[in-house]
């Protein structure tokens, strides 16, 4: 009796939804619009950087990844929280793109660092040194 219910209250709904007599509206935001192109190389760009930037300061290579995919993240996020503002459009597709711009910025990052780098792999520590030669320098945050 209840699967009976269930059928006729799922076939009600999508009948009442497709004998609505209003056309859908066109998407003002597509999710291939214009601008996500923008929003994905930037945000690439930024991590891919910021990755690399971390890697002569920091020898786990997680905190590149956490670092250049923060930067990235939190780029495309004051960005749409500066377009909620009344400056734009803000937009989670906006935001999407960006998402997936850092993950493949971190990937592109990762694979030159993988291919270039020579030796033994970086040592797991938990010190951030100024002097990539030395395994500790006098600065040694911890995170």
């Amino acid at each position: 009796m209840r699967g009976r219910v269930g059928v006729l209250a799922v076939l009600t709904f999508l009948g009442v939804m497709m004998s609505s007599g209003s056309a859908p509206a066109a998407d003002a935001d597509p999710w291939l619009g214009q601008d996500k192109t923008l929003h994905f190389a930037v945000s690439a760009g930024i991590a891919g950087a910021g990755y690399g930037v971390t890697t002569v300061f920091a020898h786990d290579r997680w905190k590149a990844f956490a670092i250049g995919g923060g930067a990235a993240l939190a780029a495309g996020a004051l960005k749409e929280a500066y377009d909620a503002t009344g400056h734009g459009d803000p937009s989670w597709k906006d935001f999407g793109w960006d998402v997936l711009g850092a993950a493949l910025g971190l990937a592109i990052a990762w694979g030159v660092d993988a291919a270039v780098h020579v030796g033994p792999a970086p040592p797991c520590t938990s010190r951030l040194s100024l002097d990539p030669r030395a395994p500790a320098a006098s600065l040694a945050l911890r995170f």
